[in-house]
C-alpha cells in the first residue's frame, strides 16, 4: 500500500473510530488504489482521497409522528450527502432499526462509485431512519399499519424535502422502503412544494415510475454474471444457485436465473433459510413475493408450502447445499463470512455476485479473490437498480415512458459497460480477473479526475 493511501487511512480510522461499516468500506477501496495512485501524483497534490472519504454534507434531523393509538413517537432521520462531482446525488432511504451515521455513511461512499461505474451522471448519497415498518410500536409482533407507515413518511419528507430536489438529491427505495413508502414520500414532497417533478425514484407507473425499475436490481446482478461466465464461454444454463434474502432483489435475481436455465436451490429472510434440492420454480417465486410485498410476511410462513423445501430456522444459506456452482448474496451487509466463503470454494462454487452492498466481510472477499473465482464485488454488480433509477430520472425530464423492451436493454447494456470497464482497468494496472481492483479504479478515476477539473470544492 502506498504512504499517501496509509496515511489517509489512519486518519480516517482516527476521525471515525466509533464507525465500523464506514471504516469497512473505505478500506476495502482505498487499499486497492494503489496503482491508480502511484501513476497520478496529482491525486495527493490535490488531496484528492482526503475530500473523497469525507461527506460533503451529513444532515440528521428528529422525525416525531404519532401511532394509532394517539402516542407521540419520535425517530431519528438522516440524509448523507456524500459526493456530487459527476452529477446529483443519488442513492437510496432505508428504514431499519440498524441504521445509523456508520451505515448510512458506508452506503453513501459506496454509492460514489456504484453510480460512476454506470456511466450516467449521479453523484453518491444515501439516508433513512432507524424506524421500523416491520414493528408496530404498541402492539408487539404486529407490523407498523399503513397509516402509521404515512404518518412517519409524511414527517420524515417534511424536513428532507428542503435538502432534495431533481438536480440537487435524488432519493429512492432501500430496505423497508418500498412503492408504498416512497408513493407517501413522494406526495408530502409535492404537497410541501407544491410542484411535480422527478425528485424520487422508485415511483409508481401510474406516477412517472419505469417499467423494470423493481427487477433491475436482481436482473442487473444477473446479466453482470452473465458477462463474467461470457469470458469463460459459458452460461447459467443447469447451474446450481445459492441466492439469499427474499425481498426484490433476491426474488428477481431468482426469476432471471431460472428464466436462463439455472436452478435457485435457496432462499432466505431474517426467520431462516429454505433449501430446495430440485430447484424452486417460478410459481414458488410468486408465491414468496406475495409473501414479502403484500402479506410482509416470514420465509417460516410459506416453506412448508414449497415442494421439496426445507426450512433452516436462523440459519444463512451458504453451508445446506453439498454442491453448487454460483453464490448471489442479496440480503444484507456482511452476511457471507469466512467460513461460508471456504464452504463454498470446497463444494464447487466458481462464481460469487453481489446483489447486496457489501455483503461479503474482508477475509471472505480474500479467499474469493485467493482462488482467482469469478467475483464480482456489489459496487458493479448490483448496480442494476441505481442504474435504472437514473432512467427513471431521463424519462421524468423528458415527459417520456419508456417501454419494458426499452428499459431492459438499456440495463442489460449497462451492465455490460460496467463489466467491461472493470475488467479493462483491472488489466490496465496489472491485475487482470480481478473484478474487485477493477471496479474500484474504474468508478474511483472517473469521481476523481471530475474533482480535480472542479477545483478545491
Amino acid at each position: 500500500m502506498s504512504k499517501y493511501i496509509d496515511r489517509v487511512l489512519k486518519d480516517v480510522q482516527q476521525k471515525n473510530a466509533n464507525e465500523p461499516e464506514f471504516l469497512q468500506a473505505v478500506e476495502e477501496v482505498l487499499s486497492t488504489l494503489a496503482p491508480v495512485v502511484d501513476a497520478h501524483p496529482e491525486y495527493e497534490a490535490e488531496a484528492i482521497l482526503e475530500r473523497i472519504v469525507e461527506p460533503e454534507r451529513t444532515i440528521i434531523f428528529r422525525v416525531p409522528w404519532v401511532d394509532d393509538k394517539g402516542v407521540v413517537r419520535v425517530n431519528r432521520g438522516y440524509r448523507v450527502q456524500f459526493n456530487s462531482a459527476i452529477g446529483p446525488y443519488k442513492g437510496g432511504l432505508r428504514f431499519d432499526p440498524t441504521v445509523n451515521l456508520s451505515v448510512l455513511k458506508f452506503l453513501g461512499f459506496e454509492q460514489i462509485f456504484k453510480n460512476s461505474l454506470t456511466t450516467l451522471p449521479m453523484g453518491g448519497g444515501k439516508g433513512g431512519s432507524d424506524f421500523n415498518p416491520k414493528q408496530s410500536p404498541h402492539t408487539p409482533g404486529q407490523r407498523c399499519s399503513d397509516r402509521e407507515v404515512m404518518r412517519f413518511c409524511q414527517s420524515f419528507m417534511t424536513e428532507l424535502f428542503r435538502h432534495i430536489g431533481p438536480n440537487t438529491d435524488v432519493p429512492a427505495g432501500d430496505m423497508n422502503v418500498g412503492g408504498r413508502e416512497i408513493g407517501y414520500l413522494f406526495g408530502q414532497y409535492k404537497r410541501l412544494r407544491n410542484e411535480w417533478s422527478g425528485v424520487l425514484t422508485g415511483k409508481a407507473l401510474s406516477y412517472g415510475g419505469s417499467l423494470i425499475r423493481p427487477e433491475a436490481t436482481g436482473y442487473g446482478a444477473v446479466y453482470f454474471a452473465e458477462n463474467m461466465l461470457a469470458t469463460k464461454k459459458d452460461n447459467f444454463k443447469g447451474k446450481l444457485c445459492a441466492v439469499s434474502g427474499s425481498g426484490n432483489v433476491a426474488s428477481f435475481a431468482a426469476q432471471k436465473l431460472i428464466a436462463l436455465g439455472a436452478k435457485v436451490i435457496t432462499l432466505s429472510d431474517r426467520s431462516g433459510s429454505i433449501y430446495v434440492e430440485k430447484g424452486l420454480s417460478q410459481k414458488d417465486l410468486e408465491a414468496v413475493m406475495q409473501l414479502k410485498n403484500v402479506a410482509r410476511g416470514e420465509l417460516s410462513e410459506i416453506a412448508a408450502k414449497i415442494k421439496g423445501a426445507k426450512f433452516f430456522a436462523k440459519a444463512r444459506p451458504w453451508q445446506l447445499a453439498d454442491k453448487l456452482d454460483c453464490a448471489f448474496p442479496c440480503a444484507c451487509q456482511n452476511e457471507l463470512d469466512g467460513k461460508d466463503a471456504a464452504y463454498l470454494l470446497k463444494h464447487g462454487c466458481k462464481v460469487v455476485t453481489e446483489g447486496a452492498n457489501m455483503p461479503s466481510t474482508p477475509d471472505a472477499v480474500a479467499a474469493f479473490v485467493k482462488a482467482k473465482i469469478l467475483y464480482a464485488p456489489g459496487k458493479a454488480s448490483n448496480a442494476g437498480g441505481v442504474a435504472t433509477s437514473g432512467l427513471e430520472m431521463s424519462q421524468n425530464s423528458e415527459h417520456l415512458s419508456w417501454t419494458a423492451e426499452d428499459v431492459d436493454s438499456k440495463l442489460r447494456g449497462i451492465m455490460k459497460a460496467i463489466h467491461d470497464n472493470a475488467a479493462a482497468a483491472a488489466a490496465k494496472y496489472g491485475h487482470a480477473g480481478n473484478y474487485v481492483m477493477g471496479a474500484n479504479i474504474a468508478g474511483f478515476t472517473k469521481v476523481a479526475d471530475a474533482m480535480l477539473a472542479q477545483g478545491v470544492c
